[in-house]
């Protein structure tokens, strides 16, 4: 991801007390960190899955891909070999997984019961967030550089196509009725697809929001919820395109949850390590109700909709080494053996 650095960075600053641990908006926090599950090992990390039906957690750390069991909150297996992972797909009718490779352009092919390796698939360049749409039984890999989406049978694991979106996309949606949306992070533009002809059906400006990354969908009320890095939401009706709602979230956004239950919305900022609360009071007004602390470098976000608790993950950060003519801006270190993922609920 493009903001990855400046997300860092900003978690960095955090991490020494340079920056606030959090902007209350009310006196009682509707969530907080329920439990912390210890992974260790080194590296960086990206998006988090949930298989509801398999109880399982699928967390991209470095180069490979950790596995939780979401039953007794412990590490289950690994998969490994996965360069430059960043997202995965889980496609339990077919008792597949998806994995992206950033590094070499490639897509993974995983056993959901027994991890196993099942086969390596080429994608377009630097596959980034994963999607699978039940509607169409389609896996999207969508590149981060290059404006497309590889687009695989999720049952053969064969690529059917090629989804070209025009920019570098981000985290997608699918509304389960064949349309899927993603964020255009270098055009600050949120794009609608036809899952099975590919077509780009609609274009929608997110106006002030900037480079948007996460995104999340209110399938009720057809609402749109892209997290920006210039420290907004913006709320978007994803049958006209008309934009309902621009709300202040922290810094460092990656990942934006909709909870259907309680009508709110969950903004993941790991570069203040905090959580912004947004609750929809209606379709047509929305308002800033909680920041709850996390820590910081938790920016990305997956919901268990069996319970409604949500998983981020981060480590503790160091220093950055000295910036040279081929690393100018050296992102900060992470401490060894301090990877882990939080459990957020009330």
């Amino acid at each position: 991801m493009k903001n990855l650095l400046a997300a860092v960075s900003l978690t960095c600053w955090a991490s020494f007390g340079l920056l606030p641990v959090a902007r209350a908006q009310s006196t009682t926090a509707p969530y907080r960190v329920l439990s912390t599950i210890p992974i260790r090992g080194d590296g960086g990390w990206d998006f988090l899955t949930t298989d509801p039906a398999g109880e399982r957690l699928y967390v991209a750390h470095g180069t490979q891909t950790e596995v939780i069991d979401l039953k007794t909150k412990r590490l289950l297996g690994t998969i490994p070999n996965t360069p430059g992972v960043h997202g995965v797909a889980v496609v339990p009718s077919a008792n597949r997984g998806y994995v992206s490779c950033g590094r070499n352009n490639t897509c993974i092919v995983f056993d959901l019961k027994t991890l196993r390796n099942l086969g390596t698939i080429s994608t377009g360049p630097k596959p980034d967030a994963m999607l699978y749409d039940a509607y169409s039984k389609r896996v999207f890999a969508f590149s981060n550089d290059g404006g497309q989406s590889t687009v695989i049978n999720a049952t053969t694991g064969k690529v059917v196509g090629t989804a070209e979106l025009g920019g570098d996309a981000e985290v997608p949606a699918t509304d389960g009725k064949g349309h899927l949306f993603v964020n255009l992070e270098d055009k600050s533009e949120v794009v609608e697809v036809d899952t099975r002809s590919l077509a780009v059906l609609h274009r929608y400006s997110l106006a002030s929001g900037n480079a948007p990354t996460g995104l999340a969908f209110d399938a009720h009320a057809n609402r749109l919820f892209s997290g920006c890095a210039n420290e907004q939401l913006v709320v978007t009706d994803s049958k006209t395109g008309k934009q309902m709602a621009v709300l202040p979230i922290g810094k460092g956004v990656d990942g934006v949850a909709f909870d259907p239950t309680s009508g709110n919305v969950l903004s993941f900022n790991g570069g203040d390590g905090t959580i912004t609360v947004i609750h929809q009071d209606s379709p047509t007004a929305y308002r800033v109700v909680a920041t709850v602390p996390t820590a910081p470098g938790a920016r990305t976000v997956a919901e268990n909709p069996k319970t409604h608790h949500f998983y981020t993950c981060t480590a503790d950060l160091g220093p950055a080494p000295a910036a040279t003519v081929d690393n100018p801006k050296p992102r900060p270190s992470i401490v060894p053996g301090t990877f882990r993922v939080l459990e957020i609920g009330k």
